[in-house]
C-alpha cells in the first residue's frame, strides 16, 4: 500500500510503498477513503505536541472514514463491507491515516452516518469527540443554560455550538468578525472578541451573572477570560489548557475546570469503547439532521498532504480540512 512517512520532525512527507497491515485480535482492516486533518496533526508533525509524540519514522493522521475489508478475531460489531469512521491512529506506535489501509482497534470505530460522504465523515471524529467530552461527559447542560464557546468557528468549536443547541442551551461564541456568519448559521450569537471586553459581553448577555458553561477551544488568554466570564459554581471545559494560568479568579467564583485530552484513549488504551459509543450516538444525530460538519472547499490528496497540514495552522481554513485517499 501507499503511505506517507515522516522521518524527522518539521520535514515533508515521504511517499512509501509498504506491506498492507493484517488485523490482530479485536482489530479490523480498513481501506481508507478520506483522512481528516486537525491542528494537532500538524503539531505532531512539527514536534510541538510532546504529549502525543509518535515513534519515528511514523505515518501520521488521526481521523478516518473508510470501508472494512477484513475482520480480526473477537470482533462482533462489524462485518466486511461496513462503512466506518473514527479517531484511529497517528500517535505513539499507532499507524496513522495518511495511508491506503490501516488496522484499527474496532472499539475506536462506529458505522459512518449514512447521509455523509466519506469526506464529510472523515471531518467529524476528533472534533466531535473533543466537543462531546467537554459538554456531555464533563457537564450537564440544561435547557436555557447560557453557554459560551470560545472559537466557535473552528473544528471543535462548531461541533460544541451544535451540541449545546441540541441540549437546549442559549449559545454564544467568540469569533472574529469575518467568521461571525458561521456562528449565526449554527444558531449561536457571535461576540467579536477583538473589540468587546469580557466584562462588557458578560454584562450584555448574562446581566453580569456570568455564563453557566464555557467551552474553551483556544487556550491562553481565552482560558483566562473564561475565569472572568463564568458564573459562580459554573463549569469551564477546555481542550487547550496547556499553558500556565492563575486560577484565582475562577477559584473565587467556585468554578469547576475540566481538562479534555481526546487522544488519551488511543495513547493509553483506556476508554476506547466509549469513543466508539459516542460516535454511534453522533451518527444518529447527524442522520437526524441535528449535527453537521463544515468542510473547507479545498481538495487535497496524498500527493499534497503537506499543504493540508499547513492549511490547518495558517488561519486560512474555513471548516475542516480533509485529505482524499481514494
Amino acid at each position: 500500500m501507499k503511505a506517507l512517512y515522516i522521518n524527522t520532525y518539521e520535514s515533508d512527507f515521504v511517499s512509501t510503498q509498504i506491506e498492507k497491515p493484517t488485523p490482530k485480535t479485536g482489530e479490523v482492516l480498513i481501506k481508507i477513503h478520506a483522512s481528516g486533518v486537525n491542528p494537532i496533526d500538524n503539531k505532531i508533525r512539527t514536534g510541538k505536541a510532546p504529549y502525543a509524540t509518535p515513534i519515528l519514522p511514523a505515518i501520521l493522521g488521526t481521523d478516518l472514514a473508510g470501508v472494512i475489508e477484513e475482520v480480526g478475531t473477537d470482533v462482533s460489531d462489524f462485518i466486511i463491507g461496513d462503512e466506518v469512521y473514527g479517531l484511529a491512529g497517528g500517535v505513539l506506535g499507532l499507524q496513522g491515516t495518511l495511508a491506503e489501509y490501516i488496522a484499527v482497534d474496532a472499539n475506536l470505530l462506529a458505522k459512518k452516518p449514512t447521509n455523509l460522504t466519506m469526506r464529510e465523515a472523515a471531518a467529524v471524529p476528533l472534533v466531535l469527540l473533543t466537543a462531546w467530552e467537554g459538554l456531555v461527559d464533563r457537564v450537564t447542560i440544561k435547557k436555557g443554560d447560557k453557554v459560551l464557546v470560545h472559537g466557535g468557528a473552528g473544528g471543535v468549536g462548531h461541533m460544541a455550538i451544535q451540541l449545546a443547541k441540541i441540549f437546549g442551551a442559549d449559545v454564544y461564541t467568540t469569533v472574529s468578525l469575518k467568521k461571525s456568519a458561521i456562528a449565526k448559521s449554527l444558531g449561536a450569537t457571535p461576540i467579536d472578541y477583538k473589540s468587546v471586553e469580557v466584562e462588557n459581553y458578560v454584562n450584555q448577555h448574562t446581566q453580569g451573572i456570568g455564563f453557566d458553561i464555557i467551552y474553551d477551544t483556544v487556550g491562553g488568554q481565552s482560558l483566562d477570560d473564561s475565569f472572568k466570564a463564568i458564573r459562580h459554581y459554573g463549569h469551564i471545559s477546555s481542550c487547550a489548557a496547556f499553558g500556565t494560568h492563575n486560577l484565582a479568579t475562577g477559584s473565587l467564583r467556585s468554578s469547576n475546570l475540566h481538562g479534555v485530552f481526546v487522544l488519551h484513549p488511543m495513547l493509553s488504551g483506556e476508554g476506547r469503547k466509549h469513543h466508539g459509543d459516542i460516535l454511534k450516538q453522533a451518527a444518529k444525530l447527524i442522520e437526524e439532521g441535528k449535527l453537521k460538519p463544515i468542510l473547507d472547499s479545498r481538495k487535497f490528496t496524498l500527493d499534497n498532504a503537506i499543504e493540508a497540514h499547513k492549511a490547518v495552522s495558517d488561519g486560512s481554513a474555513i471548516g475542516k480540512i480533509v485529505v482524499d485517499i481514494l
